[in-house]
Order: C-alpha cells, then sequence, then structure tokens
C-alpha cells in the first residue's frame, strides 16, 4: 500500500533530504528571527501577490476584489503546488506546501489588525480585514480568528514536512532507475 503511495513520486536521495530539512530549518530561524508574522524576502514577494490579488479578483466583483488581496497570496504557491503535484516532483510540492502555509502566519498578522488598523499599508489604502471582518460581524473576534489562521499555518507547514520525510522514508526500499542517477566516470 505505502509502495502505491509513494512510487509515483521521484525519488529522493538521503541528500536531498537532509538539504530540505537544513533548508527547512534554515526557514524556521529566518522565521524566528524576522517580525512576527512577517519574513522580510518572502513577505514582500507575498505582499506583491496580495496586492495583485485584489484587481485580479475584483474582475469578478467587488467583494471578491475585497477578498482577493488573501486570495491572491495564496493562489500562486498554490498553483505551483498543484504543478509540482503533477510533476510528481516531492521536494517542490512540500516546498510549495509550506510557502502556502507560511502565508497564512502573514494573514494573521494581518487579521489580528484588523481593529487596531496600526500595519502600514500600501498606498494607504482601507484595511482589507477590518472591512471583512466588519462584514462577517466579528470584528472583535480579530485576535482568536488570527490565532487559529496561525496555528493552522504553522500545523501545515509541519503537516508538509511529515509528509515530505513520509515520502522520502517510505521510498527507502525502491531503487532508482540508471537514468535518474548521477554517476562518477
Amino acid at each position: 500500500m505505502d509502495n502505491d503511495r509513494t512510487s509515483r513520486w521521484e525519488l529522493i536521495s538521503r541528500q536531498k533530504v537532509v538539504l530540505f530539512l537544513c533548508g527547512f530549518l534554515g526557514f524556521l530561524l529566518l522565521i524566528f528571527r524576522s517580525e512576527p508574522g512577517f519574513v522580510f524576502m518572502v513577505d514582500h514577494a507575498n505582499l506583491l501577490f496580495h496586492e495583485a490579488g485584489h484587481p485580479i479578483y475584483g474582475l469578478l466583483g467587488p467583494t471578491l476584489g475585497l477578498y482577493g488581496g488573501t486570495m491572491g497570496q495564496l493562489t500562486f504557491p498554490l498553483i505551483l503546488a498543484i504543478s509540482f503535484y503533477r510533476k510528481a516532483n516531492p521536494i517542490g510540492f512540500a516546498a510549495a506546501g509550506i510557502w502556502f502555509f507560511e502565508n497564512w502566519l502573514n494573514i494573521s498578522r494581518y487579521m489580528a489588525d484588523a481593529r487596531a488598523q496600526a500595519l502600514p499599508l500600501v498606498g494607504g489604502g482601507e484595511h482589507d480585514w477590518f472591512n471583512i471582518f466588519g462584514r462577517w460581524h466579528v470584528l472583535g473576534h480579530d485576535f482568536r480568528i488570527a490565532s487559529y489562521v496561525k496555528t493552522t499555518g504553522w500545523v501545515g507547514m509541519f503537516v508538509f514536512v511529515a509528509w515530505f520525510c513520509w515520502v522520502a522514508f517510505s521510498q527507502r526500499h525502491l531503487k532508482p532507475n540508471n537514468e535518474s542517477r548521477f554517476e562518477l566516470p
């Protein structure tokens, strides 16, 4: 049964497992050393996708335009994850999944700011989550909702790491074919 679930994926060498886990640990260090909920390089890129999401999803109506910022920053890592899944690339799939859920940390930071509106906004615009929570009549619960979203982000990232390790461990008995193995002459 495990063979059926893991044999569809490209084989993962021990070196790739070690590099992936070292990369993830480095990413965790970056998260913990950054401003809470904002990883400088990653979240500036996510901010671009967030801002692009407003007009792109806004083409489908003003409500989706409002939600489009958050949807925009989740769309690109999701599309990337789907692409890597279809290519059976476990490292890319896991990395895109981690990126998807890292966004949730940033989104939770924005949600928790709904009432205070202390975060600097691009162009000094309206606060998405103030408006969204106001529509949903849950503005007074912004911190609680944000904590659930943040927890989901952390759990999601670790689920993808665990999944990657499970695939790698399950493949330990599979032998790579000659085309996928790099050998020195």
